[in-house]
């Protein structure tokens, strides 16, 4: 006999579409501000409202263009108004907005366009230099948008088919419907910052990404509501700014742009003028806010809540903005992969009670799963580990907006029993808080155990004199691997090798005690701001320890 089929619901079948969120912002929060620093310098500001009709007119200039269902437009642009345009004006109308990261090398950035098979690209006046750089190697590009005014058009370029946004779109009508077509079809695409091979594109789609953004904004998440103010100082390039282009829009919240000037000084005076109460953004940016405001003894008026990932927030970092700045910090993990969200920290009801240092101990970690994801770890084996917070095992996710596979299949099958391998190391405690402890490749196995280089990193980060701290394994003779702390001390301190690493006694075992410091000027930075610990390992792998 064959089972019985489910009776089917009789609600509309609306398809989840990211031209419906700037729709619904448009007509319900028509009047909520839209302001960003251009790269010209100067501030521009309008509505949801205005915002969408300008993202019909790309709609239609891009399909005279003859840019059609599928087919890829690139950017290449800092967090602006422009920017937001072409993530509703693109996908919306079918294309796919494939957002580039222009910290990247010209020949990487070349290989990313004709691995995606760009069409178009459309990038700020700032980066003509490096598009006319990586142009020459771009073998499906049509034509080039420089996202500004006649004015910024360049007298003389080696562009020869490059065209100017805004009289693009000023040449077209508003009077554009945003097609209806199936939710899973293609809607952005991100390449992933591999620190070894090419970049892997991931492909998400129309319905993951409007679930992504739906799950984002809830309470236990990022809490974003229509009374806020949000500045994603997280790049648009950078896994579309965690999803803030959408879940913003959706909750009708006022949007603040940073652009290109994201030194401590420049956000902590758009923060103050335009009434910022939430922002997302990596370590290294609020290390540089967080170091501006203690100088010239500054506090926050408005601001209130931060999202902090793409690398662990040091737990000093997570005082200082708790408890000398007032600053709520929702600690937050996900990758490329994820869309990127899939945890973010906070207390629970239970947790109120405890005392500060214990409450803490639960903000440093990663967070708790949001709905919709999914998550386990496993040991080398693949053997399921138990969530006490103590077994430590790779991290593995599932859900609606977690990759199946990698664009034109880079990489063949990538999950395993349908589940994706993270490259995490993660422990899970029995409230579903998940802490990393380190990336698998970058974890140090010493004498067959593993030592978390963030622990040592986050100690390292603690005192007083130390600016950044990243700990790396060397070649040992005897127990294969030690850990090596590499060193920025902050400026006008003193610190030496045997004064840090008395920091440690008490902290950590004894066994995962640093063998040694060296101090540097700087730590290489990647194009997303997380330290490229594949380049220190390289620079010190014949470091002899003492």
């Amino acid at each position: 006999m064959h089972p019985q089929s489910p009776l089917m619901g009789q609600m509309m079948n609306q398809p989840l579409l990211v031209s419906g969120i700037l729709e619904f912002a448009a007509r319900h929060y028509g009047s909520s501000e839209i302001v960003s620093r251009r790269v010209e310098g100067d501030l521009h500001r309008y509505t949801m409202r205005e915002c969408h009709q300008r993202a019909r007119r790309l709609a239609n200039a891009l399909h005279a263009l003859g840019v059609r269902m599928g087919e890829r437009v690139a950017t290449l642009a800092w967090n602006g108004y422009r920017h937001l345009e072409a993530y509703y004006g693109v996908s919306g109308s079918g294309a796919v907005l494939h957002t580039m990261n222009p910290r990247l090398h010209a020949e990487q950035l070349a290989y990313i366009c004709n691995h995606a098979e760009d069409q178009f690209l459309m990038f700020d006046v700032c980066f003509l230099p490096l598009v006319e750089a990586f142009a020459p190697h771009c073998t499906t590009i049509k034509g080039y948008i420089l996202m500004g005014s006649a004015a910024q058009m360049p007298a003389h370029t080696s562009i020869d088919n490059l065209l100017c946004y805004e009289e693009l779109i000023n040449a077209h009508s508003d009077d554009f419907q945003w097609p209806q077509f199936d939710e899973n079809a293609a809607c952005t695409l991100c390449y992933t910052s591999g620190t070894t091979g090419n970049p892997k594109g991931v492909l998400y789609s129309h319905r993951s990404t409007v679930l992504h953004a739906y799950a984002s904004a809830l309470p236990n998440v990022l809490n974003v509501s229509s009374r806020d103010t949000v500045m994603p100082v997280v790049p648009m390039f950078h896994v579309n700014a965690w999803g803030l282009p959408y879940s913003v829009p959706l909750s009708g919240a006022k949007m603040v742009f940073p652009g290109a000037a994201l030194d401590g000084k420049s956000v902590y005076e758009l923060m103050e003028s335009e009434g910022v109460t939430f922002s997302a953004g990596v370590p290294t940016v609020w290390l540089g806010l967080l170091n501006y405001a203690t100088e010239h003894g500054l506090k926050f008026s408005t601001f209130r809540r931060t999202v902090i990932g793409g690398s662990a927030c040091p737990p000093a970092m997570m005082n200082t903005l708790i408890d000398q700045f007032g600053v709520e910090v929702i600690h937050g993990w996900g990758m490329t992969e994820m869309s990127p969200l899939g945890t973010t920290g906070g207390l629970l009801s239970k947790h109120l009670k405890l005392s500060r240092e214990e409450q803490r101990k639960i903000l440093q970690k990663q967070g708790h799963a949001i709905y919709g994801v999914d998550m386990k770890i496993v040991d080398d084996d693949g053997k399921e580990l138990p969530w006490d917070g103590v077994s430590y095992g790779h991290l593995m996710v599932r859900g609606p907006w977690i990759v199946a596979r990698y664009f034109k299949d880079e990489g063949g099958d990538v999950l395993q029993d349908g589940w994706f391998p993270t490259g995490d190391v993660s422990t899970i405690d029995a409230d579903g808080f998940m802490q990393i402890t380190d990336r698998s490749k970058d974890v140090i196995k010493s004498g067959g155990e593993w030592i978390g280089t963030i622990d040592l990193e986050n100690i390292a980060m603690a005192h007083t004199a130390v600016l950044q701290a990243a700990c790396i394994g060397v070649p040992h003779p005897k127990w294969d691997e030690r850990p090596l702390l590499v060193v920025v001390r902050r400026p006008g301190q003193t610190l030496e090798r045997e004064q840090l690493l008395a920091h440690f006694e008490g902290k950590v075992a004894k066994w995962w005690l640093p063998d040694d410091v060296v101090f540097a000027e700087t730590l290489p930075v990647g194009g997303t701001g997380k330290i490229q610990k594949n380049r220190l390992r390289e620079q010190y792998r014949q470091h002899l320890l003492k």
